[in-house]
């Protein structure tokens, strides 16, 4: 056990109890500090959806699954998932349930544990409220990217798909805000988190996003401040950390059919829309016109095989799942939809990236990819082939090397993990 940080009082038993929602690209960074933290001698527990029990067994952490394998499958179903404007209904009604059992499960921990829980932005109001039933433990938020942090500042900044110019008063940018509160996020969310309060004798919360940045005793990020510079309206403490690239298999060797593909030709082109998309088809049908248009090969990365055209010609290749680490040295040009760890991975590897945002984060972390000048966007959830064919191949014809050279630079010379553990160890003093 690592000594306690406090140094002049008793150790006590450490307890980190992550907890996180969504597809494995949101798992992977608290699965990464899971392992940090259990390798300097803390107890840890995972919490997070069914599906992920046997990745985060491989990881060697105690995985406790929150909700069924079919609820996610239900949530990943539904085609609203990826709309700007829904895919919050869709994301809040298939958690509730479960992050509504978090305090119920911090309540049930031995007692003489130092309890700290690091959660996704959205397990933050269910923190709380675990916090209320438990005093003394400390509540830290893991921001994945830039725009989980609300902000009236900054450029780019974006609201779903809008870009919000650099010269609009701070009066207009709060009022676009307050509008997106009052007519997406707070009418889905709200209600049932003040159910949750009202239960337990707490006050009621006016606004899902204003509480979610007073819940934390201490704010991390998840991405370096390269990336996306710390603005004056985030909310404080705030450590500013790393990209937390998680590699289940980090010395895997490619599959064979990989590599044979790989080795019998030019590099190709990988599309990919993301591990939880389930509405690809159109997706895949488009990229494979626009590669048979330019004449170049490709790899198409999906676990769903039926998104993808039946019959692939030769120089097409699908998989369904590759480690990006493993795979980005060999290619071309990766195409993808955003998500902010299959950017850093991209940023790694210094690929260029053609972005292709659908919903979420995605549209900021692709405005910001742009602005380093590693790589173009290219809005439209059903992009036409000609149009895509034409933007790979203005990224293929003038790769932005130096760029991608840089970033990947400045990722290889982040700081390691023993400051992360060191800051969360800083929070278990303070614990009651």
């Amino acid at each position: 056990m690592t000594p306690h940080p406090c140094g002049s009082c008793d150790p006590a038993p450490t307890h980190a109890v992550i907890m996180t929602v969504g597809t494995l690209g949101d798992m992977h960074p608290f699965l990464r500090a899971a392992r940090a933290l259990q390798a300097r001698g803390h107890r840890v527990t995972l919490l997070g959806p069914a599906p992920h029990a046997p990745h985060v067994a491989k990881a060697g952490i105690p995985f406790h699954p929150m909700g069924t394998e079919q609820d996610f499958k239900t949530a990943l179903a539904d085609p609203d998932l990826w709309h700007p404007r829904k895919g919050f209904g869709v994301v809040w009604r298939s958690m509730f349930p479960s992050l509504a059992t978090l305090p119920a499960f911090v309540a049930a921990l031995p007692p003489g544990e130092r309890c700290l829980l690091l959660v996704h932005p959205l397990v933050l109001p269910f923190a709380a409220l675990a916090r209320a039933m438990r005093p003394g433990i400390r509540v830290v938020g893991g921001y994945l990217a830039p725009s989980n942090l609300r902000t009236t500042w900054g450029d780019p900044l974006l609201i779903g798909p809008l870009r919000i110019p650099s010269w609009l008063p701070q009066a207009w940018r709060r009022g676009l805000w307050a509008f997106v509160d009052a007519t997406v996020l707070d009418p889905v969310a709200v209600p049932d988190l003040n159910a949750q309060r009202q239960a337990l004798g707490l006050a009621p919360v006016r606004h899902l996003v204003a509480h979610m940045h007073e819940a934390a005793d201490l704010s991390l990020t998840f991405f370096p401040e390269w990336f996306a510079p710390t603005q004056p309206d985030w909310p404080q403490p705030l450590h500013r950390g790393g990209f937390p690239l998680y590699e289940p298999t980090q010395d895997a060797a490619l599959p064979d059919r990989l590599a044979r593909f790989l080795a019998a030709g030019e590099a190709p082109i990988v599309f990919t829309p993301g591990t939880g998309h389930r509405q690809a088809g159109g997706y895949f049908a488009r990229a494979l016109a626009a590669v048979q248009r330019l004449g170049r090969r490709a790899v198409f990365l999906t676990p769903e095989r039926r998104q993808v055209p039946a019959a692939l010609p030769q120089g097409v290749l699908w998989q369904p799942y590759v480690p990006l680490r493993t795979l980005l040295p060999h290619v071309a040009l990766l195409v993808h939809h955003g998500g902010i760890g299959t950017t850093a991975e991209a940023l790694r590897a210094g690929v260029p990236q053609l972005v292709m945002p659908m919903a979420h984060d995605q549209f900021d972390n692709a405005a910001r990819v742009q602005a380093l000048g590693v790589g173009a966007v290219l809005r439209g959830s059903r992009v036409r082939a000609p149009r895509l064919a034409d933007a790979l191949q203005a990224l293929l014809a003038a790769p932005p090397r130096a760029a991608c050279e840089a970033a990947a630079r400045s990722l290889a010379h982040e700081p390691g993990w023993d400051g992360f553990c060191e800051v969360l160890e800083t929070e278990w003093a303070r614990s009651d």
